[in-house]
């Protein structure tokens, strides 16, 4: 006679069963414990599926935000720099000639309008980093200033032809219903300065300014130290309007950060797993599929003699 296991089939398919469980249970905690992730699948996520993908869609706008309005924050502010340069410009050919008028001497003031013309020039005629123009609107492949002698200038008609920039000043988006217009236009700031220092050149051409200078002379050049002025005051505004600029594009990036912490803070909530409850939940499913393994061992272990009481023998 062959006495057969106790155990019967549904006990042993439901011991695998618990097995299964136990096992898909561990490599989900296992999984969490390497990656930091409820879930690497969308399946693992559930019905917060859409939710966690709005987030990440909404927090990579964010960010691509933030760079956006940051290169433009460090163009605008090499604008700030270059401004004050032209300014500076400006304010040194008032000085140049109020200094010839005082001391009734022009001998070194085309010498000294000379320097200026040039560093104008280099400064509208500027490039950014990838080679455009930065004062040339919706032109950036042209360079806004074409007359880039003293001779050239005084051959044009007027100040105005030296320019060849487009009119549309350069914008970012910075939100998504947030646009700055970040461009500033060489013939905005540079035609006036331009004009004065064509006014001299010409007059100068026409009756060289030496060290007496005439009645007519010190005349027309007394009506240069207010066109200078002008210049200078007319860069100064554009300078202070491309701080203004400034700070809103500092602005925009602040707030862009903020909605990205936002939409990463509930992405997280979503996605990341809490690793002190997902250490305790490996521990406690490592337990559960020892504690599995060996019951269905045993199982198929045991036998009626197990339960069998022997019988005593008297002599």
């Amino acid at each position: 006679m062959t006495i057969g296991n106790v155990s019967t089939v549904a006990q042993s398919q439901y011991m695998l069963s618990r097995i299964q469980q136990d096992e898909t249970a561990l490599q989900n905690t296992q999984s969490q414990v390497a990656t930091g992730f409820v879930s690497t699948t969308y399946g693992g996520i559930g019905n917060q599926t859409a939710a966690l993908e709005s987030a990440q869609t909404q927090g990579s706008l964010a960010n691509g935000y933030v760079a956006t309005a940051q290169l433009a924050s460090n163009q605008v502010n090499l604008q700030d720099a270059q401004l004050s340069q032209l300014s500076s410009l400006a304010s040194q050919l008032q000085q140049d000639v109020t200094t010839a008028v005082a001391n009734n001497n022009g001998g070194t003031l085309m010498s000294q309008a000379q320097n200026i013309f040039e560093q104008a020039v280099q400064i509208l005629n500027s490039q950014d980093a990838n080679g455009n123009y930065i004062y040339s609107g919706g032109k950036a492949n042209t360079a806004p200033v074409t007359a880039t002698t003293m001779a050239q200038l005084m051959a044009l008609p007027s100040a105005s032809q030296a320019f060849a920039n487009g009119t549309q000043k350069a914008s970012v988006q910075v939100g998504a219903n947030e646009t700055v217009q970040v461009g500033v236009l060489a013939s905005d700031v540079g035609t006036q300065l331009m004009q004065s220092l064509q006014d001299i050149a010409n007059s100068n051409a026409g009756s060289n300014f030496g060290t007496q200078l005439t009645s007519t002379q010190s005349t027309f050049l007394s009506g240069e130290i207010v066109n200078a002025q002008t210049a200078a005051q007319t860069i100064n505004d554009a300078s202070g309007s491309n701080g203004e600029v400034y700070q809103q594009l500092q602005s925009a990036v602040t707030s862009q950060q903020s909605m990205s912490t936002l939409y990463q803070g509930f992405a997280s909530d979503i996605q990341n797993v809490d690793m002190a409850t997902a250490s305790t939940n490996l521990s406690e499913n490592q337990t559960a599929l020892q504690a599995a393994l060996e019951v269905t061992a045993q199982m198929g272990q045991l036998s009626l003699l197990n339960y069998l009481t022997p019988t005593s023998t008297t002599g």
